[in-house]
């Protein structure tokens, strides 16, 4: 018993250190492909879902610390995106413990919303050049954009927050594409510093939330804990050699057949 736990321990180190190398290495969400991998280790949603939101705060608080100090984070977007992703996931927990009770019942809930999620990543991913050379807006479109920045950023938090809380997928590359629209103007460093920042407070309450709920593995946990962290280093180093442009499309094709698998079958 006790060897069959530690080859499970093994294997989890492992699986943390693979999507650690490919998160380091072509900057694709770890909640992405940590989810389904999680999945497909048999783990139930709600604990898949649980387990990588509280992994993903913990590996990309290092990120914030990293971008604070070069002050490429935006503080006034993070708290107005916080201001609807904190409360709406702070609802969504509330809603799945008080009006659906026990996790059988939201099990489809959580896969469909899954596979959708991974979809417009996917698209995102494969999309992120295009969308960014869409700009500059004209300038009464920049006006009538700077009018409502407050409250689509909001508002776009509120989104956020739902689907992260049911998820953990969204707080990466589909809050930097959220940003991308919203700000055009905004440098990419500081669109992904921006997006990480969000991300950790985020992933953190939503994953409370879960803990809450029991949907927590801390052995899993910890296990992929210990493998992603010196991976996610290691592959951040080796991705300044290998071409992201053709690693990218591949895991974006990846997540869109694993997206479509969870949302319509």
């Amino acid at each position: 018993m006790e060897l069959l736990a530690f080859a499970d321990f093994i294997k989890y180190v492992l699986a943390g250190a693979g999507v650690g190398f490919a998160v380091g290495l072509t900057g694709v969400g770890g909640g992405s492909l940590m989810t389904p991998l999680l999945i497909l280790f048999n783990f139930p949603p709600h604990v898949a879902i649980g387990t990588d939101l509280i992994y993903a705060a913990g590996t990309k608080a290092s990120g914030v610390i990293a971008h604070a100090r070069q002050a490429t984070i935006n503080w006034e977007i993070v708290l107005l995106l916080s201001a609807g992703s904190i409360p709406a996931s702070i609802a969504t927990v509330y809603l799945l413990k008080n009006v659906f009770g026990a996790p059988e019942t939201y099990q489809d809930l959580l896969l469909t919303t899954l596979g959708i999620m991974l979809i417009i990543t996917a698209a995102v991913i494969l999309l992120r050049g295009r969308m960014a050379r869409s700009y500059p807006l004209s300038e009464p479109a920049m006006n009538r954009l700077k009018n409502n920045q407050g409250k689509l950023t909001v508002l776009m938090g509120v989104f956020l927050g739902i689907c992260v809380t049911l998820t953990s997928v969204g707080a990466g590359a589909f809050g930097a594409a959220i940003l991308m629209i919203l700000y055009p103007r905004l440098s990419p460093v500081t669109i992904i510093g921006t997006d990480i920042a969000h991300a950790v407070p985020l992933t953190l309450i939503a994953g409370l939330g879960h803990m809450q709920l029991g949907h927590v593995d801390f052995v899993l946990l910890v296990s992929l804990l210990v493998g992603s962290l010196p991976a996610i280093h290691y592959g951040s180093k080796l991705s300044k050699k290998l071409p992201s442009h053709i690693l990218q499309p591949i895991l974006a094709s990846l997540l869109l057949i694993i997206g479509v698998k969870y949302a319509f079958f």
